[in-house]
């Protein structure tokens, strides 16, 4: 069981918000600092939904389960797949309790649109990654699902984006190992977070306490 694991597993979440702003990551999983606004708490209700209560259907060929609990012990992360669907086709994996042969394809649901960054990607492909290791499987493909569009993107499990995991998950375990939040850079993202206000960015751009004192001291010199 997942709850089982030792403590230093760290959120699989965490790898799109590490992506999207090492620091946002630090100050939640390394500080424990948190807030909420309106897009964290929209993101929140949608992806209650996805992982609504050990559903499971049919739709044809395809078992669609929701809320999945997945685990990495060579990346060493845990947590939850908003959607699986287990396609059936001969090159798959056997399921406890069905006929015939699957094929796992991860769904990760987001409430804003397509982003320019691989942050949503980099989940995908780390809850496939999870999902191969459990299921003695390959994966090459997985969705991301973007609430303000209604739209599906593909995203190809290639060796790129698993490398790029890789590179932030140990990154992460760093920062998480020396309790180290990176530094303040501000960003077009910056102005929607939710931590906006405990992050201060605008810190960023004032000068240092040295460079304060030389700037004085060099007008008195004058």
């Amino acid at each position: 069981m997942l709850t089982d694991l030792a403590d230093d597993y760290l959120a699989l979440s965490g790898v799109q918000h590490f992506a999207f702003c090492p620091r946002q990551w630090a100050l939640v999983h390394v500080e424990g600092q948190w807030a909420e606004n309106e897009r964290t708490l929209d993101g929140k209700q949608m992806h209650e939904r996805c992982h609504d209560g050990h559903l499971k259907e049919r739709r044809g060929d395809v078992i669609v389960v929701r809320g999945l609990s997945v685990v990495s012990h060579t990346l060493r992360l845990k947590g939850l797949c908003d959607v699986v669907e287990f396609h059936r086709n001969d090159d798959g994996v056997a399921l406890q309790g069905e006929q015939g042969r699957y094929v796992a394809v991860p769904v990760e649901y987001k409430r804003g649109k397509q982003k320019i960054g691989d942050e949503d990607r980099a989940q995908v492909c780390c809850q496939a990654m999870a999902l191969e290791e459990m299921l003695c499987c390959s994966i090459p493909e997985g969705y991301l699902y973007y609430g303000a569009e209604h739209h599906r993107e593909r995203v190809e499990i290639n060796g790129q984006l698993r490398e790029y995991v890789v590179g932030l998950v140990e990154s992460m375990r760093d920062c998480m190992n020396r309790s180290y939040t990176p530094t303040a850079h501000k960003h077009p993202g910056c102005y929607s977070c939710s931590l906006r206000e405990v992050c201060l960015p605008k810190m960023s751009d004032s000068p240092s306490a040295q460079a304060y004192l030389d700037k004085m001291l060099k007008g008195m010199q004058q």
